[in-house]
């Protein structure tokens, strides 16, 4: 009798494990028309499905002090060891998510001593009672509607959204070092330009007090020259100023305390890669933050589906075994064997509207996660588009400034020697030293600029964490 309902139970059991494959869950798809082939906004548009994104940092950036930075960057910076630990505890979640399908198994021990009224049912057979069980508890949640197999997978995503992000991290570490030190490199370069300039400058104050004294230009001359070294001056104190915070921005980069962050030159920069953006759709598969926006999607989805399931009934089968004695030399003898097996199926009825609410939280969360994809491919797409205009535009500006300041130091070189010669005023001395000043920052700034697009259009692909 006792085998046949086993047997019955068990056959129950059987029966509801075969709806499993009835699954309320539905599968994930991408979103059509994620990404567009306008969204560069280009008239170039790539052809070529190569990108500089698939190409490592160490192959880009070929200054030896630059990638020395990067690599301790990626060992030391703070915001990096924070990732690695929210990867290892998004992978303790993937596991528990894995662990859905197992059923769970408890132990227990008990002791229990109960003092009998008199007046009790056995109160005048036993004045205390003492009860000795060790037992076990196994229960299992058949997975009818799929809710087990979108929690797994949903944890699933977590995971893979947590590494994501922390490809991301990486990837913009490496290009802020290189941005920081790219800036710096431009910052030496003007200080070194205005340290020649206050020479010049000083030079020319003491050619312009000559003057005065003999009388080929005024008072108001020389104030104006020595208006000039001063202005000369306070430049070279805020680039200086400038280059020390870049200093202890690069050091927080590199995890480390302040220090000097020794560097080569400006012109001595070189990018061998070519430029290729590939075609948009590899945004997807690329940009860091891309990814980890398409996983928070497909969490998003799955956890939907977990809250649709709550809407069906589940079934449970729960087993209770051990051992159960009044007297503690009799706890291990066969006769203290026992066990029961329960299997049962809970449907929700009235909750006060809790799973209702749950479902259309879950369907806005989802709905919120679609819109922040769409979004991170539309910034990313305008990123690109970015810097491929900020280079090209930089390049451009380069040749002009080039011209530009060939043709003030020329125009500097010559009014000053027809002040000195008598043949024109100090004005428009003047006036060529300040354009000549300016023209020389702007060129190392229009250099920057193109460095900096490099490290933007490198970044924006989604380079730098391969």
């Amino acid at each position: 009798m006792k085998q046949f309902k086993i047997i019955k139970i068990s056959a129950i059991a059987l029966a509801f494990l075969t709806l499993q494959s009835c699954f309320v869950a539905k599968d994930y798809s991408r979103p059509e028309t994620v990404v567009e082939t306008e969204y560069y906004r280009t008239d170039k548009l790539p052809q070529d499905s190569l990108s500089m994104a698939s190409v490592s940092w160490k192959t880009l950036f070929t200054d030896a002090q630059l990638q020395n930075y990067i690599e301790e960057g990626l060992q030391n910076n703070i915001d990096i060891r924070i990732a690695i630990q929210q990867v290892l505890a998004a992978e303790a979640y993937l596991k528990q998510g894995k662990a859905g399908y197992f059923p769970t198994l408890n132990g227990n021990a008990t002791y229990t001593r109960q003092e009998l009224s008199e007046n009790s049912q056995f109160g005048g057979q036993f004045s205390t009672l003492d009860q000795y069980q060790l037992s076990g508890g196994l229960s299992w949640e058949a997975d009818i509607w799929g809710k087990i197999r979108s929690n797994k997978r949903a944890f699933q995503a977590s995971y893979l959204q947590t590494v994501a992000a922390h490809k991301a991290i990486k990837s913009r570490l490496v290009a802020n070092i290189a941005s920081t030190y790219y800036q710096l490199l431009a910052l030496d370069e003007q200080i070194q330009i205005t340290e020649e300039t206050i020479e010049t400058r000083s030079n020319s104050l003491e050619t312009t007090e000559a003057l005065k004294e003999a009388g080929n230009v005024t008072e108001v001359g020389v104030k104006q020259t020595e208006a000039q070294l001063y202005t000369a001056q306070a430049i070279l104190i805020d680039l200086k100023n400038e280059a020390r915070l870049l200093e202890n921005t690069m050091s927080i980069l590199l995890g480390s305390p302040m220090k000097e962050i020794t560097r080569s030159e400006l012109d001595n920069q070189q990018i061998n890669t070519e430029l290729k953006t590939g075609v948009p759709a590899q945004l997807l598969s690329n940009r860091p933050d891309v990814i980890a926006a398409e996983y928070n999607l497909v969490n998003a989805f799955e956890l939907t589906n977990v809250a649709r399931s709550s809407f069906y009934p589940s079934l449970t089968l729960t087993a209770t075994g051990g051992l159960q004695s009044l007297d503690i030399d009799d706890l291990f003898s066969a006769s203290s064997l026992f066990a029961t097996i329960t299997g049962g199926l809970m449907q929700p009825i009235i909750n006060g509207r809790k799973i209702r609410t749950q479902y259309e939280v879950s369907q806005a969360q989802q709905e919120q996660a679609r819109l922040d994809f769409k979004f991170t491919i539309l910034n990313a797409s305008k990123e690109v588009s970015d810097a491929m205009y900020s280079y090209e535009a930089a390049t451009d500006k380069i040749e002009v400034k080039e011209k530009e300041n060939e043709a003030y130091s020329l125009a500097t070189d010559y009014s000053q020697e027809l002040l000195d010669n008598g043949l024109a005023n100090y004005l428009e001395v003047l006036t060529a030293r300040e354009n000549a000043l300016n023209s020389s920052l702007d060129l190392v700034n229009a250099k920057n600029s193109q460095l900096q697009a490099i490290v933007d259009l490198y970044e924006a692909l989604g380079g730098g964490w391969q």
